[in-house]
């Protein structure tokens, strides 16, 4: 099973840039997106339907902004829109899709760099988001979480953790919190499973020559239940093309999903 996360900023801009030419040669079961920026009535029917994938949009209130999107091969059993809270699920961060004992979500954190403001969201989006991870632990069921969660965990997930200690994204809080949910939640990050290696990052400044200089960070996962860490085979970033300021997210799993179309 293969599932690919990608922060997008912007479909339609990732979509002109090659993103679903690539996508189709992916061999994907699951596709994970985030920062969609459109709502379904202003796509193409490339956009919003391409073949052979079953779509789902949970666009934002304020169009061009945030929003995700998950594809499937297979038809949800269930789809679970927003994570109960008006505010929040008004800009579109969360989706989720049931087949069979195995649930896929699309999830985009706030960013906190804009301000006080918005970092004190971003608090109120992680405490939500704690209780989503704790129902589900008691549901049991297969669960990833996949997305830009917006906060690298440890030092080895960005280049300059020295200079921002202070900063949205790395601050003590935050990284406490990701402590949390890989250790008293139980929850995995697929990556780091298969992948140890320095320099792994999805997320590069537009500014500065940081792509060409790989000054990243790696902000965006895919968090899975407990049962699935020895199915974990694979986990790769996808760098070759740029369709976005993030770069996709493959994971392979040693896991069945039958009757793939």
């Amino acid at each position: 099973m293969r599932v690919i996360s990608a922060n997008l900023n912007g479909i339609r801009s990732a979509h002109a840039k090659g993103f679903y030419r690539w996508l189709a040669r992916q061999k994907a079961d699951f596709v994970c997106l985030q920062e969609t920026k459109a709502q379904p009535d202003q796509l193409s029917n490339a956009i919003l339907n391409p073949k052979n994938w079953y779509t789902n949009f949970e666009s934002a209130e304020k169009k061009g902004y945030s929003g995700v999107a998950l594809f499937s091969r297979l038809q949800p059993d269930r789809i679970i829109r927003g994570l109960g809270d008006r505010e929040l699920d008004l800009e579109g961060r969360y989706l989720q899709i049931d087949i069979g004992r195995l649930s896929v979500a699309s999830v985009y954190f706030p960013s906190g760099s804009s301000g006080d403001l918005r970092q004190e969201t971003k608090f109120r989006f992680m405490d939500i988001f704690d209780q989503k991870l704790r129902d589900a632990n008691k549901q049991g069921r297969n669960y990833i979480f996949c997305g830009d969660w917006n906060i690298a965990h440890k030092e080895i997930d960005l280049r300059n953790w020295k200079g921002n200690k202070k900063n949205s994204g790395f601050l003590p809080k935050e990284r406490a919190w990701l402590d949390r949910v890989f250790g008293k939640l139980d929850y995995i990050d697929a990556f780091r499973v298969v992948e140890k290696r320095e320099g792994q990052y999805t997320w590069w400044s537009n500014r500065g020559n940081a792509y060409a200089n790989n000054v990243g960070w790696r902000i965006d996962y895919q968090v899975v239940s407990k049962a699935l860490e020895d199915k974990i085979t694979k986990a790769t970033i996808y760098k070759i093309k740029r369709f976005s300021d993030h770069a996709p997210l493959i994971v392979d799993y040693d896991f069945e999903v039958p009757n793939i179309l």
